[in-house]
């Protein structure tokens, strides 16, 4: 029914989102710290945490960086 694109991520990975952090040290760029019902990211600029549901994660994810 929706039109997500599957990715296969784990922690330690580095992801590029569609809206960069407010820091704009490294625009785009987090880092997974934990998967699971949620998504825990840290910015790779100014190591702020965020929280994002499994869905806004898919949705607003945009490609994968580095394993």
């Amino acid at each position: 029914r929706f039109n997500i694109m599957e990715f296969s991520y784990k922690v330690g990975d580095l992801v590029e989102m569609k809206k960069a952090h407010p820091c704009e040290t490294h625009p785009k760029t987090w880092e997974i710290l934990e998967v699971s019902g949620d998504v825990k990211l840290k910015c790779t600029g100014c190591g702020h945490i965020i929280f994002l549901t499994r869905y806004d994660f898919d949705k607003r994810i945009v490609k994968i960086i580095q394993k």
